[in-house]
This record gives structure tokens, sequence and C-alpha cells, in this order.
């Protein structure tokens, strides 16, 4: 294959880059927010890009959106209200609406463009899109936490992109005190954190920072592998009010009713340990 069949999304600041065989391009086009793309793979089936960046492929979704979700679903009691900022491709929502628990789920997602393309070219992400147990708003997801009722999530799931643009105002402690403010009294936020490699010392570590400030006290981060993300590793960060994200039912999670492609219950447990390096550039968060 020659050079011209690979998409190559460098990650200039850490020296790296990940690429993938191409075959052809299915679809682009520029949003007033963003440019979508949609490739079609040689070995990972179609891959959404937005800005020149990796988001989604067929292949390995099902890492990031299990993870996003499901340790959080089997950490809160009895989750009932979801909300989802941001998650236009609609995998989260999908892996969310798995819990019969849940009654309710609200996805925020600014560009509405990235959810109808996701219809066409993730239509296995989109499948439940019309599961009455939802509702659409594209809209932005800070003005919608600000009007939101106080004391009315159970669980708040921050699906955005890297924290630049207009993702960046979803990781300072003005909208974390917002996201404490409409979580119930045992509620739960989860929002994706970047890499542990890449980041451990700067954005993850400032997350924590920023959400304690906030008033969310208990934090915890959770690593998983995510290929297609610079550094080949990811994670999401759980925080609360009281309730302690390292705390989970386990029993739930072994009986759980659905078949997931990563989660299990020893899963959950692995991804609750902190390395040794985030151990230390973290301890002094504790």
């Amino acid at each position: 294959m020659n050079q011209s069949k690979w998409f190559t999304e460098i990650w200039a600041g850490d020296g790296s880059s990940f690429s993938l065989g191409i075959e052809e391009l299915l679809h682009s086009e520029q949003t007033p927010y963003q440019n979508i793309e949609i490739y079609k793979t040689t070995h990972w089936g179609n891959l959404m890009v937005l800005d020149g960046c990796y988001m989604v492929s067929d292949r390995d979704n099902f890492l990031y959106h299990e993870m996003m979700t499901h340790p959080a679903l089997f950490t809160h009691p009895d989750p009932q209200t979801v909300v989802i900022i941001g998650g236009g491709d609609c995998g989260t929502l999908s892996e969310v609406l798995k819990h019969p628990s849940v009654k309710k789920v609200v996805q925020v997602e600014i560009d509405e463009r990235v959810t109808r393309v996701a219809e066409k070219f993730f239509p296995e992400l989109c499948a439940n899109n019309n599961d009455p147990r939802v509702e659409f708003v594209f809209g932005d997801g800070i003005q919608w936490i600000e009007q939101a009722a106080a004391n009315s999530i159970d669980l708040l799931i921050v699906d955005s992109t890297d924290p630049v643009g207009p993702a960046a105002g979803l990781f300072n402690r003005e909208f974390f005190s917002q996201c404490l403010r409409v979580l119930g009294d045992q509620g739960l936020m989860v929002q994706q954190s970047e890499s542990p490699l890449y980041h451990t010392h700067s954005i993850i570590k400032e997350l924590h920072l920023e959400m304690k400030a906030a008033g969310l006290t208990q934090v915890h981060t959770l690593p998983f592998p995510q290929p297609i993300y610079p550094s080949g590793w990811w994670s999401c960060t759980m925080a609360s009010k009281d309730l302690n994200p390292k705390t989970y039912n386990r029993q739930r999670a072994e009986q759980k009713t659905f078949i997931t492609h990563y989660y299990n219950a020893d899963i959950h447990q692995a991804a609750l340990a902190y390395p040794e390096f985030m151990r230390r550039g973290l301890e002094s968060l504790t």
C-alpha cells in the first residue's frame, strides 16, 4: 500500500502519530463547529474524523463507550436519569440504554450533524436512537446544565472532545460547580480525561483539582486501552458529592443481562488501580 492510502493523526506535542490504512473517503463536510470526515478503512471499518482527529472506528469504539458508561452505572445504586453532554456518535447512549434501571436519557450535542452522519455510517451505534427513553437536545451543553433543575440527575456523562475550542469550557470548576448542583444526593459524573501516559501531570491532575475545588469531593480516574487515540491509552474520571467512585456493585456487574465486548466486573476492578506513575502524580491530591 502506498503512502497516499494512509490517514495519519500526528500528536506533535508528544512526538507520536497513528496511521490507519484507508480505502476511500465516504463523506466530508464543514459544519458551523467542525469538519467531519468519514473514511472506509482497510481493517478498522468506518472511521470518523473531526478536525483531523480520530473520533470513532467500528473496530475499537466499544472500549471507550463501555468504559465511559458501565463503571459509573454499576457504581450508582439506582441510576434512573442520565444526561450525556456530547457523545454525538451515540455509542455512549447505546451502552447507557442497556441498563434496565435507566428511565430517561437526555443527550445534549452541540453539533447535530455529528449525530446525523453517525446514523448513516455507524448504524449499530445509533440503532436505539428512537428508544422512548431518549431525548435529543442539539445545543450548548454548558448552557443546558446551567438551566437544569437542582438535584435532578443521577448520572452525568461528559463525552467531549479534547479540552480545546468549544469543549474547553467542560473542563473547569465553573462547569463542575453547575454539575454538582444538578446531581442528586448520590449523583455521579464521568468525564473523558485524555491519556494517562501523556496527560497525568497536566490535564488529569488539573481535572482532579478543578473538580475538588467545585465541591466534588470524591474523584478517581480509570485508565483503559484505546488504540486510535494518542498513546493508545485513554481514561475517564468519575466524581461525586459523596459516593465513592471506587465502590461499585460487583454482584450487579457480574450478573449483567446484556453483552459487552470489553467491560466486566474484573475489568472494572482492574481499572480502579493506578499504575505507579499515576499514583505518584496524583497522590498529593488524595
